[in-house]
């Protein structure tokens, strides 16, 4: 099933569609960390987390360890994977080094979680544009069997970052067309363990925002609305979800 907006009430943009489709398609694929029964259970998961009932307890709590009741599960993940999922999906904002540190000591890989945050923002991005426009959720693709493949970039290092990443100066091989334009946003060059999930980045913010070539220039436009526009109604948005930028 091909993803599709053109029956909507709005107008929609072919490349929202187009753009849809191709993080679908790679969800359905195993990734460098998981297999595709595990992106596409980690995809469901994110959606239930959205009204999980102990993430709503936790978002009332001061600490988001006031509370240790079992989050509303979707499949067959194991605990720390649907609690990285959820705390990501819904307590953002209270993210710590030191909770993250105590995942991986908990058995989760540093690829792993860089591959769960990359399904996270793009589910959670492509679901909240459906919405916006009272489109039906997607419904989650097939998995296509296939193992994992475990690919590490060997310019990747460790940082002030929590996570190892390539440096924008590296030399880059397999990677090269990650940085083309010579500069990008930490919060993107975070991503860079799991090179495909920056590639998924660029090509949403293609549609959603603006190319990444054209962040860093604060002249740039989108089909629509002026700079300007663009950034009132992100600033807007991050305020009302407490975003951390």
């Amino acid at each position: 099933m091909s993803i599709s907006y053109s029956a909507n009430q709005y107008q929609v943009r072919q490349d929202f569609a187009d753009s849809h489709e191709r993080f679908w398609q790679r969800l359905a694929h195993a990734g460098c960390w998981w297999t595709a029964e595990q992106r596409i259970a980690i995809a469901r998961e994110v959606r239930l987390a959205a009204h999980c009932s102990t993430c709503e307890k936790l978002s009332n709590e001061l600490s988001p360890n006031a509370i240790k009741e079992p989050h509303n599960v979707a499949g067959n993940l194991d605990d720390v994977t649907v609690e990285v999922i959820h705390r990501i999906t819904r307590d953002q904002n209270r993210l710590s080094q030191s909770w993250y540190q105590s995942v991986l000591e908990r058995g989760l890989s540093e690829g792993q979680y860089i591959e769960i945050v990359g399904t996270v923002v793009a589910v959670v991005s492509i679901d909240s544009f459906c919405i916006a426009i009272d489109q039906p959720l997607n419904p989650l693709p097939e998995p296509i069997p296939g193992e994992p493949s475990r690919y590490r970039p060997a310019s990747a290092q460790d940082s002030e970052a929590w996570v190892p990443l390539i440096p924008a100066d590296a030399n880059l091989g397999a990677e090269a067309d990650l940085w083309n334009t010579g500069r990008t946003g930490y919060v993107v060059q975070a991503m860079s363990l799991v090179p495909d999930e920056v590639r998924t980045l660029r090509d949403l913010s293609g549609a959603h925002y603006l190319p990444m070539a054209k962040v860093m220039d604060p002249s740039a436009r989108g089909e629509h609305l002026d700079r300007q526009q663009i950034e009132l109604i992100a600033g807007r948005v991050s305020a009302l979800n407490q975003c951390y930028y």
